[in-house]
């Protein structure tokens, strides 16, 4: 007899997601169980599998979660238009992967990471992994992390480009005052609109922010990466102009 009604497990054994991301999926509301056991199991019909794929699908194109609860209400036609828009947002992915590939090639040819292409362009690309490796190494499963990515989770990929964009100029802005006390009124209007632009992605208090400013200071990618947009040491100005911040 065939069976009527899936549990969570073979959601799991047949499409390879996490108990956790279809936990996750139903308190969002998208993807909701259709039946729920007297003790609360979540179970779905198989029609629920199709919709399932439909979002991995469309999760794999790089649509938001925001984006894929609404594309959903979509009529199939319209969905396919959606999707067609999407190429060229994909298209400028591969663009984006094969700049990195070809710093990748230069970097094995002995440059140094801090002056490779990828690092000097205009690209947010850098910042945006630099954030991400900085969130996991940092602060691994803590509240803060996992605030963190939600947040980017439900960002479009515009969205996130466009705050990634604005947080290394504003690293350009702080870079460009290394010559004044780190303690000034304009270095410090500065720091207090990073961690405005922090905010957007998780709630920071002084101790995160501190762990934050050493990790500037005492990693080498971190302070490569600060230290190009200046001729001074960037990394260590921006680590005192946080901790001043902190303690003012």
């Amino acid at each position: 007899m065939k069976k009527q009604l899936l549990a969570v497990k073979d959601i799991v054994q047949i499409t390879g997601v996490t108990v956790r991301t279809l936990h996750y999926y139903d308190r969002i509301h998208l993807f909701k169980p259709t039946h729920l056991t007297e003790k609360g199991y979540r179970l779905y019909d198989r029609s629920s599998l199709e919709k399932l794929q439909t979002i991995l699908f469309l999760k794999e194109l790089d649509f938001s979660l925001n984006d894929i609860a609404d594309i959903l209400k979509l009529t199939r036609q319209e969905q396919k238009e959606i999707v067609k828009k999407q190429r060229q947002t994909l298209l400028l992915k591969k663009q984006r992967l094969e700049t990195i590939m070809g710093a990748l090639e230069e970097y094995v040819a002995g440059k140094n990471i801090s002056h490779l292409q990828l690092f000097n362009s205009s690209s947010v690309l850098p910042l945006k992994e630099q954030y991400e490796n900085e969130a996991r190494f940092i602060y691994g499963e803590t509240e803060s992390y996992k605030e963190f990515s939600e947040t980017l989770e439900n960002l479009s990929l515009d969205e996130k480009d466009e705050r990634f964009q604005s947080m290394e100029e504003l690293f350009k802005d702080i870079a460009s005052c290394v010559d004044q006390p780190p303690s000034s009124d304009h270095v410090q209007r500065l720091i207090e609109e990073w961690k405005n632009s922090l905010m957007q992605f998780m709630t920071c208090d002084d101790e995160l922010l501190a762990c934050i400013a050493h990790t500037y200071k005492f990693d080498s990618r971190f302070k490569n990466y600060f230290n190009q947009y200046g001729d001074g040491d960037v990394a260590d100005f921006l680590y005192s102009a946080i901790m001043h911040h902190i303690h003012r």
